[in-house]
């Protein structure tokens, strides 16, 4: 069984089964990940950092193949930084997500790319856009992708309610992600987010043994 996991795989690719999530708030966007990377049944790495920077005010997630979304962001990342130059002034968090909507579907026969696109601007503050495989794309309050999403659509759409301020978000994040990974066995590891608002950026982390024990609550 292993070996044809692996088989399926392209070769050199590295499967990104994971549990990914953007959530806006009134002052800015959290987006959260966690860190197992997969190759078939194979854990390649426990502790990737699935946050990737786009620019100052926007990161993006990813989930896929980990070589295709990376690929992809490094692109975007280039043009994104060349708008800057051109024009003065940082892109808008929608520019981000259209550059990315477009490159995978141009690209939708040849990538396996899942993006979740999130950061504040000027003109509509923190926004979130889901980027599902195919390159559609879709502003959302919030969103969630990878394999473990399939086991917390429920959780989130029972628990998430407009208007949350930064606090009330962080819980709902670091919540679901760790009910995510205590179903899914291509996610786990620890959880990683970030928090972007006007006024910068900022990490959290939340190691292995200190995940929420969400089934003694729901119970």
């Amino acid at each position: 069984m292993q070996a044809l996991d692996v088989d399926r795989l392209k070769k050199g690719e590295v499967d990104l089964g994971t549990s990914i999530m953007a959530v806006a708030y009134d002052k800015g966007v959290i987006l959260g990940a966690d860190s197992r990377t997969t190759m078939g049944s194979y854990i390649a790495n426990r502790v990737t950092d699935k946050l990737t920077h786009v620019t100052d005010r926007i990161y993006c997630c990813r989930s896929g193949s980990a070589a295709d979304t990376q690929a992809v962001a490094d692109i975007v990342t280039y043009h994104l930084s060349m708008f800057s130059v051109q024009h003065g002034e940082q892109p808008n968090v929608d520019t981000a997500a259209h550059l990315f909507s477009e490159l995978v579907y141009q690209n939708k026969d040849r990538l396996s790319a899942g993006i979740i696109v999130a950061g504040w601007d000027k003109h509509k503050g923190g926004t979130v856009y889901n980027v599902p495989l195919g390159g559609g794309v879709f502003q959302q309050p919030w969103a969630i992708g990878g394999s473990g999403s399939a086991y917390i659509y429920g959780f989130c759409d029972s628990t998430w309610k407009e208007g949350w301020g930064r606090e009330q978000t962080v819980d709902f994040v670091r919540n679901a992600l760790s009910l995510a990974m205590s179903r899914d066995g291509s996610s786990g590891g620890t959880i990683r987010m970030v928090d972007i608002t006007e006024d910068g950026v900022e990490r959290h982390f939340v190691p292995g043994d200190k995940l929420p024990e969400l089934s003694a609550k729901l119970v």
